[in-house]
């Protein structure tokens, strides 16, 4: 039996060698007929042109791309470091709630539902759960505090980079969405 199974495989390999013995005489032509050819032109190498070295002197300068040094700042600019302190700030030491992980943007305004004469948000963040949410609570990543929630919105205020170290106050809604089931 096992004999057999020897002479059916040896048998197979010599057939499958049989279909590689084919000539190459083809490609032999092919390579032959390349490399007659004339070859064709060269492009030159193209010259490199040398940059021109510059020195730098400006080592004792400001770096223009850092804020002023207090030292090197005049009147005006104290001023304008007092009214910076005292403007509006986020308070570093409030502990973030869960929606405040979220884009404003991202978040759905999806009903209202009052309890005990107070009115609550229903709010839909962009994984589908659905937060109950009221005056007072925040939201957004930009320091977003609730204002005001009415049964077509949700009033918000967000504190947001200025641009010169300090903090404005923009106003934001999330309005009650047309595909509002609750």
């Amino acid at each position: 039996m096992r004999s057999n199974h020897t002479l059916m495989l040896g048998l197979a390999a010599s057939l499958l060698l049989v279909g590689c013995g084919r000539g190459t005489d083809d490609l032999e032509q092919w390579v032959a007929q390349t490399l007659a050819r004339p070859a064709g032109p060269v492009d030159p190498i193209p010259t490199v042109a040398v940059p021109e070295t510059v020195t730098y002197d400006a080592y004792d300068l400001r770096d223009p791309f850092m804020r002023p040094r207090p030292e090197d700042a005049g009147e005006s600019d104290a001023e304008d470091g007092a009214a910076v302190a005292s403007g509006p700030r986020p308070d570093p030491d409030r502990r973030r709630e869960y929606l405040e992980r979220f884009p404003l943007d991202s978040l759905d305004m999806v009903g209202t539902i009052e309890i005990d004469d107070q009115v609550f948000g229903l709010i839909s963040d962009s994984e589908g759960t659905i937060h109950r949410v009221r005056e007072g609570n925040y939201l957004g990543q930009n320091h977003g505090r609730i204002l005001q929630v009415t049964l077509s919105g949700i009033q918000v205020v967000e504190l947001v980079p200025d641009g010169a170290d300090g903090w404005m106050e923009r106003d934001a809604s999330i309005a009650l969405g047309d595909e509002s089931t609750l």
